[in-house]
């Protein structure tokens, strides 16, 4: 008996269309639903968002950091895992605050 393979659906992920110039998760030309319970407001600055994302970051680290202590085995790894990409979030996010607002001296 032979088995057919169905032909992979040409979408944007696969017709290799990915600027790594401009890498977006979302189209800009498309707006975001609308959501009346949390609102970020159009004129706001990218240090004080990258400073919001980073206070997330971190207090998804410190979540999950504490929910795998009352964990064990293969859900421990996984909070594990989940903390460690919130890390690296909060680094990649303060690495671009100090690019954008850099440290004065003392």
């Amino acid at each position: 008996m032979k088995k057919t393979t169905p032909k992979p659906s040409e979408s944007p992920v696969n017709s290799g269309s990915f600027d790594i110039k401009n890498p977006r998760l979302r189209d800009p030309d498309h707006p975001d639903p609308i959501s009346h319970i949390f609102t970020i407001l159009p004129d706001i600055d990218p240090p004080t968002l990258l400073s919001h994302a980073c206070e997330t970051l971190a207090s998804l680290n410190v979540l999950t950091t504490d929910m795998a202590c009352e964990l064990s085995g293969a859900q421990r790894s996984l909070a594990l895992s989940i903390q460690q990409l919130a890390v690296i979030g909060e680094l990649l996010v303060n690495r671009a605050l100090d690019i954008l607002d850099p440290p004065t001296a003392i």
